[in-house]
């Protein structure tokens, strides 16, 4: 006679619900946001179907849509002019530029909403890449020395947490050392820790116009084929001062994720990247899988691994499913 019948445990969406070990929340979300110059300005980005570039009156619209769906925090990329671009990420640290006036912006208009800003030189590199170059070679204490004031125009502008993702050596610190030294006691640092060469960042890079002009960025992003090297860099990262570590992908990279939670004691994030966001929008349009169960059951696998937080172009649509349940 059979005493363990498992099945029981399954038979109706209220049980199932009861007992679910991992439960997605609009709480659990950060929403990307892609953000360019111009007035009334939103074009979709051809590589990420129903995904926009948008001028700072739009995105304002669009973060009071998010916070009003239950979403609190955005992670903020700026498209930067081309005439703009140079090899000291210049503009990067121009007050009155579109990144600072973006975060002002969105403060103002929604003050509760957490306002997290990418801290990396490809957007105003005229070369594309994270770092200053000199001779070929993306050079790394030069482009620090960069990124620590970057993060701090970022905190004077009003972000609540920074996001270095570059990957240059000893960042983490000088950043920290930088927002101290300037009085920004306050301002949190997700840190990329455990950022991957990969071939899924694709879309992004046609969004903000910054893919690298030459080479790749295998020098600086890690291995695909490495898993001890992503607790090593993350370890380094909290050490330095990180509040929040990040594995970037996230879907091919779950062993990962669950591999860095179980390693640290502070918040882990993952980056649910543009090309996997393109994925199963390709799939979905050409009816090969259900979209809305791919989204829900994608962004559930992630937190199941160890996920804290899940940067995600599916955060608004994933909401709007969750509010439905």
């Amino acid at each position: 006679m059979m005493i363990r019948r498992n099945r029981i445990l399954r038979q109706s969406p209220a049980i199932r619900a009861m007992v679910a070990e991992t439960v997605l929340t609009a709480n659990d979300f950060i929403a990307p946001l892609f953000i360019t110059e111009g007035n009334g300005v939103k074009e979709e980005i051809p590589s990420m179907l129903n995904y926009y570039s948008m001028s700072i009156d739009n995105t304002v619209a669009e973060v009071k849509e998010l916070w009003n769906m239950g979403i609190k925090s955005v992670l903020l990329f700026i498209k930067c002019k081309d005439e703009l671009k140079d090899n000291k990420g210049t503009e990067a640290l121009n007050p009155g530029g579109l990144m600072q006036r973006s975060i002002k912006a969105i403060k103002d208009a929604c003050p509760e909403m957490l306002v997290m800003t990418d801290v990396a030189l490809d957007p105003f590199s005229s070369y594309g890449h994270d770092g200053i170059v000199e001779n070929g070679e993306i050079v790394n204490d030069a482009t620090v020395e960069v990124l620590a004031k970057m993060s701090v125009s970022h905190a004077e502008a009003g972000a609540d947490i920074v996001a270095p993702s570059d990957m240059m050596d000893g960042r983490i610190l000088a950043i920290r050392e930088a927002l101290e030294q300037s009085g920004f006691t306050k301002t949190g640092i997700m840190s990329y820790s455990a950022k991957y060469a990969s071939c899924f960042y694709g879309p992004f890079r046609d969004a903000l116009d910054s893919a690298p002009g030459f080479g790749d960025k295998k020098t600086y992003q890690m291995d695909y084929a490495n898993r001890r090297e992503a607790i090593k860099e993350t370890l380094m990262d909290v050490e330095e001062g990180a509040d929040i570590v990040m594995v970037k992908p996230a879907m091919a990279y779950l062993d990962i994720i669950r591999e860095v939670k179980d390693a640290v004691d502070v918040p882990v994030s993952a980056y649910h990247v543009s090309g996997e966001y393109a994925m199963i929008k390709a799939a979905a349009k050409m009816g090969w899988l259900n979209e809305e169960k791919a989204i829900l059951e994608s962004l559930t696998g992630i937190k199941r691994a160890g996920a804290d937080l899940i940067a995600t172009y599916f955060a608004k649509d994933a909401a709007k499913l969750l509010n439905r349940q």
